[in-house]
């Protein structure tokens, strides 16, 4: 059994970023471990956003979960140049991860664009009954309440 997530291929490659974090975070020297953790925290982000964000129903929650996602990739290629700033590790040593997270950036920024881009597992898969039809009328419902309160002001 798969899940969707794992079919991704945005997903597969933030998990290749992982497996090389993991690989040259014991090149990194003990005074630094502060920036390796924190290129450890948010590397490991990067796919657990994903696989929460494309189990989620609506649209919305998944965006924002890839967004969470991208700015993870983010934070990590940051970490990376902070390291070799730090001279903690060489700017040669990172870039198979930065080419990396320079692919998983752009497939996360296109999921974020469009609703088709999400895999989804089938409603029958959880015999579970959901309203696809009024999926869209809660996610707009607060806004609308929103609105109704700034023009009443």
């Amino acid at each position: 059994m798969q899940f969707d997530h794992e079919k991704l291929e945005v997903y597969q490659r933030s998990l290749e970023f992982v497996a090389f974090v993991a690989e040259i975070s014991s090149e990194i020297a003990p005074e630094w471990r502060n920036a390796r953790d924190q290129l450890i925290r948010s590397s490991q982000s990067i796919p657990l956003n994903i696989a929460e964000g494309n189990g989620k129903r609506s649209f919305g929650d998944r965006k924002r979960y890839f967004e969470i996602a991208r700015g993870s990739a983010m934070e990590s290629a940051a970490a990376l140049d902070v390291l070799v700033v730090l001279k903690a590790i060489s700017n040669d040593r990172i870039e198979p991860g930065k080419r990396l997270l320079v692919r998983v950036v752009a497939m996360l920024s296109k999921m974020t664009e469009t609703r088709v881009n999400a895999a989804r597992e089938s409603v029958t898969d959880y015999d579970y009954d959901y309203d696809y039809e009024h999926e869209h009328e809660q996610e707009h419902e607060h806004e609308h309440e929103q609105e109704h309160e700034w023009s009443a002001t």
